[in-house]
Order: structure tokens, then sequence, then C-alpha cells
């Protein structure tokens, strides 16, 4: 399947992401910044399907409650089609040890020579990988996405946690 509708545009997508602002916030301009590239990363690539078959474009908006990342799904309309719950836990230790390896990349880049600026940059992308194939997994049963869109919501749920 294309996943294509009239006019060549793909259906199997994200068009929108907004936020929860009641359950999420706003953050410094700096964590709103990488928000804001994190979401036009997301949305210049992505791959989206519902398991159930309901066809997109979709929007997406994310909250939290209660440790659960809410992906309340709708079609461009507005129209609701799904709200998931996923469990923050599983990703507490990942996400924890992307930003101690992220801080220890930001700071080598200033003073560590290039291969050992390598091998940390090798460490923060294989615990991306990490975040990015455990999103996939905890998604499958109802939201199919490729690698490359897990990578990107994964980055976004790190920024949504780095709120401040």
């Amino acid at each position: 399947m294309t996943g294509k509708a009239h006019g060549d545009k793909p259906t199997h997508r994200l068009v929108k992401i907004t936020f929860d602002e009641a359950s999420i916030g706003r953050s410094s301009q700096d964590i709103e910044h990488e928000r804001a590239v994190a979401i036009y990363d997301l949305l210049e690539d992505n791959s989206f399907t519902l398991v159930d078959g309901d066809a997109g474009p979709y929007v997406l908006r994310l909250g939290i409650t209660e440790n659960r990342l809410v992906f309340d799904i709708r079609r461009e309309n507005d129209t609701p089609l799904m709200a998931h719950l996923l469990s923050l836990t599983p990703f507490r230790r990942i996400v924890k040890d992307y930003f101690m390896i992220c801080d220890s990349y930001y700071k080598a880049i200033r003073t560590a020579t290039p291969s050992q600026i390598e091998a940390i940059d090798m460490g923060r992308r294989g615990l991306h990988n990490e975040g990015s194939e455990l999103l996939m997994e905890r998604l499958k049963e109802k939201i199919e996405v490729d690698f490359d869109t897990a990578r990107r919501l994964f980055t976004l749920i790190c920024v949504l946690h780095w709120k401040g």
C-alpha cells in the first residue's frame, strides 16, 4: 500500500503536532526552540499509521497525564480518532542517560579531541536508537511508525522531558 490519497498526498503521516499546554506547559526560550526544531523535523518526513486502518493524514496532540504520554490522534478537521496513553516509566533510564551523554557531548565539543567527540557521539546515537526502538515496540499495537519517525518522536519526548 502506498498510503497515497487523491492528489498524491501521503495519507499515512502526521501533518500537525500540538501540545496540551495545561499538562506540558511552557519552558525556557532555548527549550521552546528545541521543541520547534523537533516538530519541524518530524513534520518534514514521517510515516505514521493507525493499526486499525483509519486513514490520515493525522494531527497529533501530545500531553502528559499521570506519568503517561497522551497521543491524542485526530483527523485534519479535528475529528478524534484515538487517544493512546503510553507509560513514560520504561523511557526514564534511556532519557536520563541520553541527557547525561548529550551534556558530555556539548562539553566535549569545546575541549576534547575529535576522536573523543566521535566516541561520545556514537554513544549518544546508540542511546537515541535504543529509545527509538523502545518507542516503536511500545506503539506497535496501535500505531505503526518507521524507524526515522520513531527517532524524531523520541527526540520530541526527550525535549518534553527537558522542560526546565
